[in-house]
């Protein structure tokens, strides 16, 4: 069904020259076009806009699930028909045939959900990304290994950990594979691995890199998981350090970009409980640990308030040189909604926006109703009858590496207090996202 939005006579005249040609697929909608093509979305093949680029873009931008299942949008106005979004069903060109217009076409490819799960992740992609993303829209099956329980936006049914005989496998894992998984594997390594790293006076880079290396030759950790490094602030001017640095943001980083390298007070680091401390390193340096400290704090750092944060690799030694790695853990996440007094016009864009991408929803018969249209093909639905029932069953879903949101009326308050006093809850990310109250 083609949607056309047309706001004064003249743009009517000319929507029912457009109807006139398309027959039953074609509906005119009288009005402003905000409320009625938010009611109507996700029940549209096309629609016809007759508005300015910019202000089309801004009406559109809180209802854009993904690139294959939105209507194209088509702008018109006297001289031209400009294609918005989409483009599937290429109407950019019969309107102008129609009307006389110049059509104007975007060109590129689509992002895909492989595309959109990567960037959410920050991840690295290593395989071939189009292969495994056509599959998915040819929905064959694709078996998804996740064995931290990275949190997860909604994806295809087609893609999920229970395939027996998939077409093609996406790992999402910030360490190598022990054996070869073949061609049709897709690997997704998301920035987890923070490294430690200490050193004598006068270390060379070929010492410090060196050493490194055993973290992936030895255990396995994709150097293109490596988030940052750190150190002392003692040995944050050595040269060998700093190079080596520079050196592997370089070869293992996203665009070859340096990593960051941060530095600590030693008396921070001393506070650090590790499992290799040394009484020669405290009287030299003035804390009992460089290389794994300094990991443990830094990744805490950038994980956050209550992440939890793991050395993965102990201590290694060699050449007047000290690493250690630390992991990120990933960590469920809820983010409670509030859906405000119900019309979706007055829902925030970013209430929208979280919904779309949601993995699982849970919240009550008549929330789960009024945003039936907003939630992704594959999202998981949970119904609750109060607002603990609803805390209990988010926390457990998000466990399972899901992202979840729970909803609720108004500002979703209620919910959110649940949220705070269920102990399952603590162990994963929680947001509030509040809405409008009646």
């Amino acid at each position: 069904m083609i949607g056309l939005f047309p706001r004064t006579p003249q743009e009517q005249r000319t929507a029912n020259e457009l109807a006139a040609r398309w027959g039953p697929d074609a509906v005119l909608v009288d009005g402003g076009p905000g409320p009625a093509l938010r009611r109507m979305w996700s029940s549209l093949d096309a629609v016809v806009l007759f508005l300015p680029v910019g202000a089309a873009v801004r009406l559109i931008a809180p209802l854009l699930r993904a690139e294959r299942t939105d209507p194209e949008v088509v702008c018109v106005d006297e001289h031209f028909a400009v294609t918005v979004s989409g483009g599937a069903q290429a109407i950019a060109p019969r309107i102008a045939e129609v009307l006389g217009r110049i059509p104007v076409l975007t060109a590129g490819a689509a992002a895909t959900e492989l595309d959109e799960l990567v960037d959410r992740l920050g991840a690295t992609a290593d395989g071939d990304l189009t292969g495994c993303a056509r599959a998915i829209d040819d929905e064959e099956p694709v078996l998804l290994v996740n064995p931290h329980g990275f949190p997860l936006p909604a994806l295809p049914e087609n893609v999920s950990p229970d395939r027996e005989d998939p077409a093609w496998t996406v790992v999402v894992d910030d360490r190598r594979p022990g054996e070869d998984l073949g061609d049709r594997v897709v690997r997704l390594i998301p920035p987890t691995l923070v490294v430690g790293v200490g050193a004598v006076r006068g270390v060379s880079r070929t010492a410090v890199t060196g050493l490194m290396s055993r973290l992936d030759r030895e255990h396995g950790l994709d150097p293109r998981a490596i988030r940052a490094f750190a150190t002392a602030e003692a040995k944050a001017e050595e040269r060998g350090i700093l190079d080596a640095v520079q050196d592997l943001g370089f070869w293992h980083s996203a665009d070859a970009e340096e990593l960051p390298l941060r530095s600590y007070p030693a008396a921070e680091l001393a506070e650090e409980d590790v499992p290799n401390p040394s009484e020669r390193v405290r009287a030299e340096v003035g804390t009992a640990s460089v290389a794994e400290a300094a990991a443990l704090r830094a990744a805490r750092e950038f994980a956050g308030e209550d992440a939890e944060v793991r050395l993965v690799v102990p201590k290694l030694g060699a050449g007047g040189v000290t690493v250690a790695a630390a992991r990120i853990r990933p960590r469920g996440r809820i983010t409670t909604i509030g859906l405000g007094p119900g019309p979706a016009d007055l829902r925030t864009p970013r209430a929208d926006a979280e919904l779309r991408h949601a993995a699982a929803v849970v919240g009550g018969a008549p929330e789960l109703e009024l945003i039936r249209d907003l939630l992704h093909p594959g999202a998981v639905t949970r119904r609750v009858g109060s607002a603990e029932e609803g805390a209990r069953a988010a926390a457990e879903l998000a466990a399972g590496g899901r992202t979840v949101a729970l909803v609720g009326p108004d500002d979703a308050a209620p919910l959110r207090a649940a949220v705070q006093d269920e102990p399952a809850c603590r162990a994963v990310h929680a947001e509030w996202i509040p809405g409008v109250r009646g």
